[in-house]
């Protein structure tokens, strides 16, 4: 049993660094000129949804694994924003687009607007930071350990 739980943490922590080393790509994509012109098209999609997949499994992982106390709360911030990170960007995409073609209601266009705008600060601005900071912080926690 014993052994079985610590193959489950190597399990965590693989899919945890996996996690960081798919963000780096993400963001390295944004600021490496090289990486910029060799991923386009449709592979320009292949890393976000590499980098959910991983949130999502790291979410399972955690869950399953019964992770306890500080390290559970931000793996799952960790996780959650991960994946909520690309879900927010097809949801205020679907939104916008909704909104663009429904102009009657005034109501519900002006919902459909507020929607896809608090999606998108959810995508650029709060999923991203949150992953950042949990990030950050579950790193300190797994030295400190």
């Amino acid at each position: 049993m014993a052994k079985e739980n610590i193959q489950l943490t190597s399990a965590l922590k693989v899919t945890f660094w996996l996690l960081m080393g798919a963000f780096g790509f993400i963001v390295s994509m944004f600021t490496v000129p090289i990486i910029r012109e060799a991923i386009q098209g449709p592979l320009f999609l292949v890393p976000f949804i590499f980098f959910t997949l991983l949130g999502v499994i790291l979410l399972f992982l955690t869950i399953k694994q019964k992770v306890r106390g500080r390290l559970k709360k931000l793996l799952l911030i960790v996780s959650f924003s991960a994946a909520g990170i690309f879900f927010s960007i097809v949801l205020h995409n679907l939104l916008y687009a909704l909104a663009e073609i429904v102009t009657r209601p005034p109501l519900l266009h002006t919902l459909l607007e507020a929607l896809h705008i608090v999606f998108f600060f959810m995508a650029v601005i709060i999923a991203p930071l949150g992953f950042i900071v949990a990030a950050f912080l579950t790193i300190r926690l797994f030295i400190t350990k």
